[in-house]
């Protein structure tokens, strides 16, 4: 549902996803502000933590102006609360603010991969500069023999949000919602510069 462009069709996603909607919507409406909604994804992961079933839901809406990232997640009793509890937040990015989106995809059999086949799993990474990675090794000048410090060597890595989707565990819609939003999302940077 991610090329529905109405607050209606998001509701509805999220309903669909069934992870405390009532409470997901209500965070997201805060966010938007009133905007209208461009483009959508809504990502529900469940995973065990020890011996218990987790939950966490993943927003991501795009508006005219900002992209809006929303977490949700929830957590057993514990010294500081007596019953299970929640915790959700929204982060809104300005979308000139948005400096890559990265979509990597696994395909099976590349050889007789046609153009319109769909992947078996999407990954989107989007960077706006608020988090990076640094991924340091120690450098060498290529000789075996030297001993000498040659100081380091790495990369920086801007990482602020990443999603994967697969077909296996999300569905062909999934994927395909994955895919229609970093679409939108790719061509508003353009539009934005």
């Amino acid at each position: 549902m991610a090329d529905i462009g109405t607050h209606e069709g998001l509701r509805i996603a999220i309903q669909q996803a069934g992870y405390y909607p009532d409470l997901v919507i209500d965070t997201l409406e805060t966010a938007l502000a009133g905007e209208p909604v461009e483009s959508f994804v809504v990502h529900h992961e469940p995973h065990f933590d020890r011996d218990e079933l987790r939950r966490h839901v993943s927003v991501l809406v795009m508006t005219p102006t900002r992209l809006i990232v929303g977490h949700s997640d929830e957590y057993p009793s514990d010294d500081t609360h007596a019953a299970p509890y929640a915790t959700t937040s929204t982060e809104a990015v300005p979308l000139d603010r948005v400096s890559s989106v990265v979509v990597s995809r696994t395909v099976p059999s590349p050889a007789s991969h046609q153009v319109g086949d769909r992947p078996l799993d999407v990954v989107v990474t989007i960077g706006w500069g608020a988090m990076a990675r640094i991924d340091l090794e120690p450098a060498t000048c290529g000789d075996p023999e030297c001993e000498a410090d040659h100081g380091y060597t790495g990369a920086l890595t801007s990482d602020d949000f990443t999603l994967r989707v697969s077909e296996a565990g999300d569905g062909l819609m999934r994927v395909d919602d994955m895919l229609a939003f970093a679409r939108a999302l790719s061509a508003a940077t353009v539009r934005v510069r």
